[in-house]
């Protein structure tokens, strides 16, 4: 089934997504946790086959291609995750995979992404526009673009982890606290648990979405952003699209530091003996450093667990 490129996410589209998920993979986890004396709940998605949530949207995305656009292939641009989602459902579905890449993405993404057989095309950040990279492949060979998180069918898949949350529960969370780079899994949460608040939380200094939503228009991050360890929370604008679903459904503003998230990823560990990545943890450390509300009915995104042996084990060391 495929659609107008003009068609926007739907909750009846995050609906059908989840039973197509549902075909092909079990629900993650939904992890008993507590924080501050209050004990709530973990959404584990670092524990998907490719380590994280962006499965979900890429299985929809690509599973809608019509016959005559698999054969033309697919165009994503990612540092890691969303890579991984559109390689593992090319590779089930038979599609030519071409995955835009910055050069310093981690080791750990790159190989996966290659080794899953999509073709990766490297490119220098922060000097290159990857967008335009991606876009001239795209028209060289009339191949179709997964964007990472402004795509309706993306939106909708990453929304269907909202749906296992609230079939898990047995009601709609109060709210739910998520990793944000793009916006992609905030606007489909929203659109998948109506009765929820959704919380973005994103690296400081990379705060697109916090800043498109108080101002009621797409702000892009600027030229002088500092560096993060959040390396799959570094998209430079979230899009109209994002931001026409979470306007009135989200709590922005919500940013955390690096130490913070390092913090977290040791705390996911020790409580909860799971493998998370910086970007992956975001929303846990704003948990921890008092930066959210929490309740009984609160559920937090570990939304990936892609990092390398070497940087997780000096982070576990780590004091701060």
């Amino acid at each position: 089934m495929n659609e107008s490129p003009q068609r926007r996410p739907t909750r009846a589209g995050v609906l059908r997504a989840a039973e197509k998920i549902a075909v092909i993979l079990p629900p993650t986890p939904l992890l008993p946790l507590e924080i501050h004396g209050v004990r709530l709940w973990a959404k584990a998605e670092n524990l998907q086959p490719i380590g994280a949530f962006k499965i979900r949207g890429g299985w929809h995305r690509l599973s809608d291609m019509t016959p005559e656009e698999r054969e033309r292939g697919v165009v994503a641009v990612s540092s890691g995750n969303h890579a991984q989602g559109i390689a593992w459902a090319a590779r089930e579905l038979g599609i030519r995979a071409t995955i835009v890449m910055p050069h310093n993405a981690p080791r750990v993404k790159l190989d996966a992404t290659r080794a899953m057989g999509a073709e990766v095309v490297l490119y220098k950040r922060p000097r290159e526009d990857r967008d335009a990279v991606a876009a001239k492949i795209v028209e060289e060979r009339g191949a179709v673009l997964a964007h990472a998180f402004g795509d309706p069918w993306v939106i909708e898949g990453q929304g269907s982890a909202g749906i296992e949350i609230a079939a898990q529960l047995g009601r709609q969370p109060t709210r739910i606290v998520a990793p944000c780079g793009g916006g992609g899994l905030a606007a489909g949460l929203a659109l998948a648990c109506p009765e929820s608040r959704v919380i973005p939380v994103e690296p400081e200094g990379w705060d697109s979405v916090g800043q498109s939503l108080a101002a009621g228009e797409v702000r892009a991050i600027g030229s002088d952003a500092p560096l993060t360890i959040c390396d799959s929370l570094q998209p430079l604008a979230t899009r109209q699209m994002n931001l026409d679903v979470l306007a009135d459904r989200s709590e922005p503003g919500v940013t955390v530091t690096d130490a913070e998230v390092r913090r977290a990823q040791r705390f996911a560990f020790s409580k909860l003996k799971l493998v998370v990545e910086p970007g992956g943890a975001a929303a846990l450390a704003a948990a921890i450093a008092g930066k959210v509300t929490l309740d009984e009915n609160t559920v937090i995104m570990l939304t990936g667990g892609n990092t390398d042996a070497a940087s997780f084990a000096e982070m576990l060391s780590g004091s701060d």
